[in-house]
């Protein structure tokens, strides 16, 4: 009697454990399946800046893939301007210059009008002249509520196919024709630091890299600029703050001018 009961009981056991395995097996899939979701969807997000962390441990691989330019990566966003082809890196807690913004949407809207098939934010790049004639950047970032007496630019120009930076000659002579030409007829006089370049990663391109100060009766910048040219165009990144605020912006404006890039194919 002992060994039929015992047997009884043993044999629903026998078949627990055979089906067992099989439900754990699917509820382990389940659970991985759910958690690698969630994980996925948390770094697409970057909910709780999660992607952001993530990539921070590997900054030198997220930079790499360009994933800086969705996400920010270790305090830096990316400006990724395939338009005018060129790239560099920015404070992530900056924003994009509200004016530039609104004005290249009024000329999306205006190609809409004309060409109703054209894609949103499609209207081709075109450039104001400032007052005294200043060329309009074609993008331009700073701290969000400031005067604009901090914020990093770039402006393109076009040149003749024919023109070379290099035949100004070295860095220093590059920095002066630069200050030359900021100085002319503006009332400001403007002080060389230092001036240095370097070879793009193609290998086609030197990129001067010019430091310098520019003062007036009613204020002095520090300014960090690079400047190149390429393909007709005249390529300049300036990153100016008061000379006040000048030893707490420092490595941020190195780290941006050292990323600025050509996109280069």
């Amino acid at each position: 009697m002992v060994m039929r009961v015992a047997a009884a009981i043993s044999a629903p056991r026998a078949a627990a454990d055979e089906e067992f395995p099989s439900l754990a097996g699917g509820f382990r899939r389940r659970f991985l399946a759910g958690t690698t979701a969630a994980a996925a969807l948390a770094l697409g997000a970057n909910f709780a800046g999660v992607t952001s962390s993530v990539l921070g441990f590997y900054p030198d691989l997220g930079r790499r893939l360009k994933l800086d330019a969705i996400y920010p990566i270790a305090g830096y966003s990316r400006c990724l301007d395939t338009d005018e082809g060129f790239e560099f890196i920015y404070p992530a807690d900056w924003v994009g210059d509200q004016t530039l913004l609104y004005r290249a949407a009024e000329r999306a809207e205006l190609l809409r009008r004309q060409d109703p098939s054209a894609p949103l934010m499609a209207a081709p790049p075109r450039r104001r002249l400032r007052p005294g004639g200043a060329r309009e950047p074609a993008v331009a970032f700073g701290p969000p509520g400031s005067s604009g007496e901090l914020n990093v630019s770039v402006i393109v120009s076009s040149v003749p196919t024919d023109f070379s930076i290099e035949a100004f000659g070295g860095p220093e002579e590059v920095g002066q024709a630069v200050l030359k030409t900021i100085t002319a007829g503006r009332g400001v006089t403007a002080t060389l630091v230092n001036a240095m370049a370097r070879r793009d990663d193609a290998g086609k391109v030197n990129l001067y890299r010019i430091e310098f100060t520019v003062e007036s009766p009613s204020f002095c910048r520090h300014n960090l600029a690079v400047c190149c040219s390429y393909g007709g165009k005249l390529f300049t990144l300036n990153a100016q703050a008061p000379e006040s605020a000048w030893d707490a912006t420092r490595d941020r404006f190195s780290a941006v001018a050292d990323s600025f890039h050509l996109l280069i194919r």
